[in-house]
């Protein structure tokens, strides 16, 4: 069990390293209160959405943001996505998150603040739904991305 958490941490850790934003999760999150967030491109209007967090054990959420698009004011968009979670600790954990959010882009610093909510539907190791799962982002914004932000 040792070796498959160290594995899925690594790979985990090495994809956020090719985000092009990163920061930090905090609220109620998979595995602990804190996490690393990361995003990437995935087309024009959408993206990937991923958090690895620590604590009891190690959470995995990869959400993707199918709907990406500006707010009407300057700097604010709003985001629906949806994906797996896999929680590596006792009890093992494995489920879809909803995200629901909205976000602020700095015109001048590349720094990102967000806040969403994840309702979760847990499948395994027991089957119910959480509703009071939300969170508040801040990441830091690496060169041009190819999201709705450049338009």
């Amino acid at each position: 069990m040792k070796k498959i958490l160290v594995l899925c941490t690594i790979l985990s850790l090495s994809s956020l390293a090719q985000a092009q934003e990163v920061g930090v999760r905090f609220g109620e999150i998979v595995g602990g209160n804190v996490a690393i967030d990361g995003v990437f491109s995935a087309g024009e209007f959408s993206r990937i959405h991923a958090d690895v967090s620590f604590g009891h054990g190690v959470g995995v959420e990869a959400l993707w943001d199918m709907i990406y698009r500006p707010l009407g004011a300057e700097g604010f968009y709003w985001y629906v996505g949806v994906g797996p979670y896999l929680f590596l600790g006792d009890p093992f954990q494995l489920g879809v998150s909803g995200e629901l959010g909205i976000e602020y882009r700095f015109k001048d610093a590349p720094i990102v603040l967000g806040a969403d909510w994840r309702p979760t539907l847990r499948i395994v190791e027991h089957t119910d739904m959480l509703w009071d799962r939300a969170g508040f982002n801040i990441r830091y914004v690496f060169g041009k991305t190819t999201t709705a932000t450049t338009k």
